[in-house]
């Protein structure tokens, strides 16, 4: 695959704070019951409900104070670099008994992209979605996370 290529990109919807935690706040760690095998670039989809036992969470706490909390929109871009089981406490945002998916190179959107279906797991966004986060991107991270150009 060359960079200009298209990438394959998959979404994530997260509840909020975790999502504007993983976009504003260096949240690099996603908790979830399930390991997947797929390593690449994500959507990072808030959902439509908020978390609100999260907000006690410390790190949490200070993200969210005074933040509009989008819902249903993608609001940033990140790539999946590694899932390991439940090893403690490897970062303040893991949390044990998961598995701790590792993200890397978040980029927060300038604005929130509205999209109205997500659902748990990963999901394959529809190329207008895709197309529509891209124009937020700056070619550099275009490229690296999309393998698009302009």
């Amino acid at each position: 695959m060359t960079a200009a290529e298209p990438r394959e990109v998959r979404g994530l919807t997260v509840r909020q704070p975790h999502a504007a935690c993983i976009a504003y706040a260096g949240k690099t760690i996603e908790n979830r019951v399930q390991p997947w095998s797929y390593r690449g670039t994500i959507l990072i989809h808030a959902g439509a409900s908020i978390d609100k036992a999260a907000k006690k969470h410390p790190p949490m706490a200070a993200v969210v104070r005074g933040l509009q909390l989008e819902q249903r929109a993608v609001i940033a871009v990140a790539r999946i670099a590694d899932c390991h089981a439940d090893d403690g406490e490897c970062t303040p945002w893991s949390l044990p008994g998961y598995n701790h998916f590792v993200l890397d190179d978040v980029t927060a959107l300038h604005l929130p992209v509205p999209h109205q279906e997500g659902q748990l797991g990963l999901w394959f966004p529809p190329a207008e979605l895709v197309a529509r986060v891209r124009l937020q991107l700056d070619d550099d991270t275009a490229v690296r996370l999309l393998g698009q150009e302009a």
